[in-house]
């Protein structure tokens, strides 16, 4: 069973950059789609951006489209998230996970690691 770790987190000013990493063990990493999620206080949990299998096709939410990027390393086991002009409404838990096929449903998701905090100040 994959466990997912995500890193990189933390506090930065409106309009700059940070890069998320979520790095998995056990199973076969290039088996599972991927995707980022967020989660803000008193909000949902919502779909960021998800990587196919082998990293041929993103799909994002509009609402990060043209700033962020996913992208993944099939040999370190690792998926990345580069978010750049970030907004304060970016403010989030972001949380990897994976699924048996391609989908933007947070329900069809397994193996959510335990979040990174992002926080973009104003």
């Amino acid at each position: 069973q994959v466990q997912l770790v995500e890193s990189g987190g933390g506090l930065v000013q409106a309009g700059g950059s940070l890069r998320l990493s979520c790095a998995a063990s056990g199973g076969t990493f290039s088996s599972y789609s991927m995707g980022w999620f967020r989660q803000a206080p008193g909000k949902e949990r919502e779909f960021v951006g998800r990587i196919s299998r082998i990293g041929r096709t993103t799909t994002y939410a509009d609402s990060v489209k043209g700033r962020f990027t996913i992208s993944r390393d099939n040999a370190k086991n690792t998926m990345y998230l580069q978010m750049n002009s970030l907004k304060p409404e970016d403010t989030a838990v972001y949380y990897c996970a994976v699924a048996p096929v391609p989908t933007n449903s947070p329900a069809l998701y397994n193996n959510w690691g335990q979040g990174t905090q992002v926080t973009v100040s104003s």
